[in-house]
């Protein structure tokens, strides 16, 4: 059942050094502030699963978090590339990255399995691409019904699933909506689950389409308001392009990416920082 921790004490009780790590969210709903708690607490030696790492992966490789990243797709979204992420696999710094790439379908047959408690998930998938030459954990199975050859790939479980919501309600339950992505999924799949939430409130009112998280499958619901910025948060505050554009020079340099990190997110008031002098919190009506 969850419990309502502050955000620090959650990270410090349920991730530890070489786990595996999948911090879901797609467009929305990105879950920065607990990336950033993460970095913060120094963590180690992980496996980071995403299927769109993007700005906060590329923060958490660049500060030497990750030993190894499992993904479908890496870029500033509208930018370019992850400097921090490219600068890993190609000069080993901070320290060297293993990567297994999949597909958007694949990283979802993955969760989908894994929270189904089945050995593997399978797709009509990497038919003519090469991916299968350089990811060995993709394999071929034959359909027992109709003969057909399939990609089969080995589900994905991992420890710790960190998401970002609007809402959870004071014992636990979590009101997700929008663009949802594959949260749902990487929570069910993983041992334990960290949520942090603009919003803890008596009663939850879910829209059409909104997805709930039951408190059974959360372990932490952390409140973090703008816990999600630079990406946005359906109904709380919109994007800051202005910052992804930012990002693409911050993080060029090794120097300037480590200045950047020392006084927005490894000071004691990095996140007041941060939020204060990029943030279009409020925005929104």
């Amino acid at each position: 059942m969850a419990r309502i921790l502050p955000l620090a004490d959650a990270v410090a009780e349920l991730i530890h050094d070489g786990d595996q790590v999948a911090c879901e969210g797609f467009t929305h709903l990105i879950p920065f502030a607990a990336g950033h708690e993460i970095i913060r607490q120094q963590k180690k030696k992980l496996t980071l699963v995403r299927m769109t790492p993007d700005l906060i992966y590329d923060q958490m490789i660049g500060m030497g978090v990750a030993d190894k990243l499992v993904f479908s797709w890496g870029g500033n979204p509208g930018v370019g590339s992850l400097h921090r992420l490219r600068d890993a696999i190609e000069r080993q710094w901070p320290s060297s990255l293993m990567v297994e790439e999949l597909s958007h379908a694949g990283i979802v047959q993955g969760y989908t399995a894994g929270a189904a408690g089945l050995p593997f998930g399978i797709l009509r998938g990497f038919t003519g691409t090469d991916l299968p030459k350089v990811n060995a954990r993709i394999k071929s199975i034959t359909c027992p019904f109709t003969g057909e050859s399939l990609a089969a790939i080995p589900a994905i479980r991992p420890d710790v699933a960190v998401v970002h919501a609007q809402k959870a309600d004071r014992v636990g339950n979590v009101l997700v909506w929008g663009i949802i992505g594959v949260q749902k999924e990487a929570v069910l799949a993983s041992k334990r689950a960290i949520v942090t939430v603009e919003e803890i409130v008596d009663r939850l009112d879910p829209p059409p389409n909104a997805c709930v998280l039951p408190s059974w499958v959360v372990s932490a619901v952390c409140l973090a308001p703008g816990g999600a910025y630079p990406s946005y948060a359906q109904g709380y505050y919109d994007r800051d392009n202005r910052f992804y554009q930012l990002w693409d020079q911050i993080s060029r340099s090794r120097e300037e990416f480590l200045r950047w990190m020392k006084l927005n997110v490894l000071a004691e008031s990095g996140r007041l920082n941060f939020m204060e002098k990029f943030s279009n919190i409020g925005r929104m009506a």
